[in-house]
């Protein structure tokens, strides 16, 4: 997806291999929001997504990697008790493991961007719905809302091994995603 503003283009891509440092970068910056991890963890965590998008800004001294997303397909080897909620319950959705935007590119709209290509992509594969959590106690209320506003809804709640309760949302999607 592209798409070109008076001032900047802004691209969602795939995720490419030298992106990893910078996505690691923007993934250290949001913990707690998104759990901490090295770089051989992200490694795993990008090879094992079926979707892994960047949103790629052009800026005056050239394009910066703004924020990241990550997606699992059921199936994976992946060990977060959060996925295998999803997978234990659900045999039809894929997994938005995380999302993180580096502070400058927050509330700027490329989020739901993000997510419209998310969604897209999950439908174009023919799974039906897109599960993933946002803390609830301690809440984290911007996220809570920005999710329900795209139509994420709580089908259960967890506590986790690192002391946070989650809110467990899941979206269907299908051919009439907004774009």
């Amino acid at each position: 997806m592209r798409i070109v503003s008076a001032s900047q283009e802004i691209v969602v891509r795939d995720v490419r291999p030298g992106d990893l440092d910078r996505l690691h970068e923007i993934n250290a910056a949001n913990v707690p929001e998104v759990g901490d991890v090295d770089r051989r963890r992200l490694r795993f965590l990008v090879d094992e997504s079926a979707i892994a998008l960047v949103v790629q800004v052009g800026e005056a001294i050239g394009d910066v990697v703004a924020g990241f997303c990550l997606v699992l397909p059921l199936g994976s080897s992946y060990d977060s008790v959060n996925y295998r909620w999803f997978s234990d319950r659900y045999d039809d959705v894929m997994y938005l493991d995380r999302v993180a935007f580096d502070v400058p590119y927050r509330r700027r709209g490329l989020g739901t961007m993000l997510y419209r290509a998310v969604e897209r992509r999950v439908a174009e594969a023919g799974v039906p719905a897109i599960g993933l959590e946002v803390n609830a106690d301690p809440p984290n209320p911007p996220s809570l809302a920005f999710h329900e506003r795209l139509g994420y809804r709580e089908v259960g709640r967890q506590d986790t091994p690192y002391g946070i309760v989650v809110s467990m949302m899941r979206k269907e999607v299908g051919a009439n995603v907004p774009t």
